[in-house]
């Protein structure tokens, strides 16, 4: 079903620093390209992040019935300590640490990376390329570069010449960066410099005779930069001009600059219609740091065992917390944060429950599609999964007032409220009912249905003072009970 059609979807443009009119380059087609791990250590869940906001832009596309075409790399070589070109390759380096193949590394964590996107309910890109099996195309690449003279070879390396590059292109255009400011402000090379210039990056770098990722090229043994395979992988998969390029805001610079100069060195042209960043998340106010310890991985999370939290959290939980921000805004993890979060969160899936069991009537109190198409605004907003979340939680409001006989619905518009959360709970935002409220608890639920009980009882007998007791002790529980025409109930707030 093209719903796309029907819908006007704004894109806040990196590029241009602007919301623009989403128009695709060929109707009812999306490539999509986003930057993927480097595989050397756990994933960490700030990228986690960044990963769930593209895969919450990915099912939003396939939802209006767009045919999508997600890209997301692997960078399993070419990756340097040091963005200046410089360090060791952070996969060789940890291979050497722990005495092992490199590809034993990228194996290891491409698999966590998978097992914790998977928890998480990610939905898999269209292709997951790897930089080592598109050396070829980075070589092909490196060839036109250096043929239209923005490229030059030192000593069995290649950088990309920025100073030449920036005389007929703009390098710098999409962080907002001017390169005379950026000229001003680096350091004089030194003798031992092979570049021609600081800005410059490499396209190719030779490997020293310790280098343990290595292949030949024209220029000797060596190993491509880290910013070439995302210009090989996401053209050629997606042409030399696509739809949407995404990573994390720390990628815009040099990583996303360079790959912009790469694409026009060689192809002529400008590689990406629509720029999408995702912001940072931090953790208790601070920028999240291993060498701090102001640091937690997903896995620490699910079991609770950490240091920085009093509890354990389902993944949807997290995942609900996570679309509570917008992606382009800095989101802080906290306790406290993932406490409320979560009680949302089981307030959301205790009304999609409650909803299923409404008696209906003949009539709607609660008009049922201008709601649906706040919704449908709200992610038309680029993709404002914060408003998306209140209209959703003014949909559990009036299922409450139906459900306490405050308000009717039709049968017609409950199926109708039905589909729509499902859609925007389940296939738009990505979650799973992991609520802790009514998942696999029967033992609370038996006690519940035994205290419900016992307070009826106490009600018919006009025993007051029991009945009240007992609501008064859940409340102060956290737990609260509502009475309906269909009987009492109870949620976990």
């Amino acid at each position: 079903m093209q719903l796309y059609k029907n819908q006007t979807l704004k894109v806040h443009n990196s590029l241009s620093g602007k919301k623009e009119v989403f128009q695709p380059i060929n109707e009812g087609h999306i490539g999509m390209y986003v930057c993927g791990p480097t595989v050397y250590s756990n994933v960490h869940l700030g990228n986690c992040r960044t990963f769930m906001s593209f895969d919450m832009i990915f099912r939003y596309f396939k939802h209006l019935g767009f045919k999508v075409r997600y890209v997301r790399n692997i960078t399993d070589a070419g990756h340097l300590e040091n963005d200046a070109d410089d360090g060791e390759d952070k996969i060789a380096k940890k291979a050497k640490l722990e005495q092992i193949e490199p590809m034993e590394v990228v194996q290891r964590y491409t698999v966590d990376f998978h097992n914790t996107l998977q928890k998480f309910n990610f939905l898999p890109p269209s292709i997951e390329p790897t930089a080592t099996g598109h050396i070829i195309e980075q070589i092909e690449i490196i060839k036109e570069i250096l043929e239209k003279g923005y490229a030059y070879e030192a000593n069995g390396s290649v950088y990309f010449d920025v100073l030449k590059f920036n005389e007929s292109n703009e390098y710098g255009k999409l962080s907002g960066r001017k390169l005379e400011d950026m000229i001003a402000n680096t350091r004089e090379l030194t003798a031992q410099d092979e570049k021609r210039n600081p800005q410059d990056f490499a396209l190719w770098k030779k490997a020293e005779p310790q280098h343990i990722m290595r292949w030949p090229s024209p220029w000797g043994d060596g190993f491509p930069g880290w910013h070439l395979e995302c210009t090989a992988m996401s053209t050629k998969y997606l042409g030399e001009t696509f739809d949407i390029h995404g990573g994390g805001m720390d990628l815009k610079f040099p990583h996303h600059e360079c790959e912009i100069a790469q694409a026009e060195a060689s192809k002529g042209k400008s590689p990406v219609k629509y720029w999408l960043h995702a912001n940072m998340l931090t953790l208790n106010g601070k920028k999240m740091s291993k060498s701090t310890g102001n640091n937690i991985y997903p896995s620490e999370i699910f079991t609770g065992e950490n240091d920085i939290l009093s509890k354990a959290y389902a993944p949807s939980a997290v995942r609900f917390f996570m679309m509570q921000a917008h992606y382009t805004s800095i989101l802080d993890l906290s306790d406290d944060a993932l406490l409320a979060s979560e009680k949302g969160y089981n307030r959301l899936m205790d009304g999609m429950e409650n909803l299923k069991n409404l008696s209906t009537g003949t009539k709607s109190d609660f008009d049922i599609n201008t709601w649906r198409q706040k919704c449908y605004d709200a992610m038309n907003d680029d993709f404002n999964t914060p408003i998306l979340i209140a209209h959703l939680f003014d949909a559990v409001k009036h299922i409450n007032l139906i459900k306490e006989g405050n308000e009717s619905i039709s049968e017609e518009d409950k199926t109708l409220l039905l589909n729509t959360l499902n859609t925007f709970v389940y296939d738009v935002i990505g979650l799973e009912n992991q609520s802790t409220v009514k998942d696999d608890s029967n033992a609370l639920n038996g006690v519940m249905d035994l205290l419900i009980e016992l307070r009826n009882q106490a009600r018919a007998n006009k025993d007051f003072a029991t009945s009240d007791q007992i609501r008064d002790k859940l409340t102060a529980l956290g737990i609260q009970l509502k009475d309906g025409k269909d009987g009492t109930s109870f949620s976990i707030n």
